[in-house]
């Protein structure tokens, strides 16, 4: 049913499926089972894959229309008509609208599987982690099912969210037609992605930044105030911080020997520079270098983050007292006391609770740049 409401979305579904509006309303509202690892029945297109066309760009565009509020949806109705007008000569534009959680990684998989061009998020920074993990499958990178295209799927970015610190490492505006100008350049450059792994080895992806403890548990709470936009960080780290209590962790980097850091505040991984609508936690971070940047604060109190928080939004904390920096390309965290509740999240999202391992995948996606 996924892949026929896809198959709408680019006007290649069978006539009597587009004759069947209540069809497609069903597909709209429910979101997809993830795909096996299988190459699809190309029986069931119809109208011959996704990478048909030639000589025009096949892109994408994956639009979270519950995002800030409704504001993504209301945005990208404005925004579409100058997309088609720059892009539609060139390009086949296929809107796909997410449905609920994870939709955006079904939506990808399926799109790179058929050999799109590129997958766009239209949103903030958790519909581009959705996409990001699309990218992957069963701990491997998602290819195009036709071997004979050696054309790998890019990623590309609308920022049109309550976030987009992601964006802010590379110095775009918060401007969706510059983001066009971008895709209709087509330049791709390479950038790395960090891997999760918890104790069942279950993999998460992330591009951004992965943070554990106080960071974690703040961005957990402002998921629940989103309607006041990037206020909610601010909600959500006062709620946090009742009841925090700094704890011991034991950490390993790069493969090495255990260590043990008292008293930790919060530890940040940064494959970029920014989260929390703007906090520059590592500053050093850069997507294309091949490691993280991890940033790791240590016996703080709430009078602390309020004294210094505008080092942490210039990226001037590391010269901060119990503030530490380190270049890894690995990490594994875990607490000393073992009480299975330090929060951990990545790009927004909540993970769960430590212990995890972190790894970089260098160059592992080419992005519209």
């Amino acid at each position: 049913m996924g892949w026929c409401y896809y198959q709408v979305a680019l006007g290649r579904a069978p006539p009597s499926l587009m004759a069947n509006s209540s069809v497609v309303a069903r597909a709209e509202q429910r979101p997809m089972a993830p795909p096996p690892d299988l190459p699809f029945d190309r029986t069931l297109l119809r109208g011959g894959s996704l990478s048909a066309s030639r000589g025009r760009r096949d892109l994408v565009f994956v639009v979270n229309p519950r995002g800030a509020n409704g504001k993504t949806w209301k945005e990208w109705k404005k925004l579409l008509p100058y997309l088609r007008s720059r892009l539609g000569e060139d390009c086949n534009i296929c809107e796909s609208f997410t449905s609920g959680p994870c939709h955006a990684t079904d939506i990808t998989r399926e799109s790179i599987r058929e050999g799109a061009d590129a997958v766009i998020a239209v949103g903030g920074d958790g519909t581009l982690h959705e996409v990001v993990n699309g990218f992957f499958w069963a701990g491997k990178p998602v290819t195009n099912q036709d071997t004979a295209t050696s054309c790998s799927t890019a990623l590309g970015l609308i920022p049109l969210g309550t976030g987009s610190d992601f964006a802010r490492t590379f110095g775009w505006k918060n401007d969706p037609h510059d983001a066009i100008e971008r895709i209709a350049k087509g330049q791709r450059s390479q950038i790395d992605v960090g891997v999760i792994v918890g104790e069942n080895e279950h993999r998460h992806y992330f591009l951004n930044v992965a943070d554990i403890h106080l960071s974690a548990k703040a961005g957990y709470y402002a998921s629940r105030y989103k309607r006041f936009g990037n206020l909610c960080y601010v909600f959500g780290a006062l709620q946090a911080f009742i009841g925090h209590r700094n704890q011991d962790f034991r950490i390993k980097v790069n493969d090495g020997e255990w260590e043990t850091y008292p008293q930790v505040t919060a530890l940040c991984i940064g494959n970029a520079k920014f989260f929390g609508g703007g906090m520059k936690i590592t500053p050093n971070a850069d997507p294309s270098s091949g490691n993280f940047e991890v940033v790791i604060l240590q016996d703080f109190r709430w009078y602390d983050f309020i004294l210094k928080l505008h080092k942490l939004y210039n990226g001037t904390h590391l010269s901060v007292n119990n503030v530490s920096s380190r270049s890894v390309h690995s990490i594994e965290v875990e607490e000393i006391s073992g009480t299975g509740s330090i929060f951990v999240q990545s790009d927004g999202e909540h993970l769960g609770f430590l212990p995890r391992k972190f790894r970089v995948l260098p160059s592992a996606i080419e992005m519209i740049c």
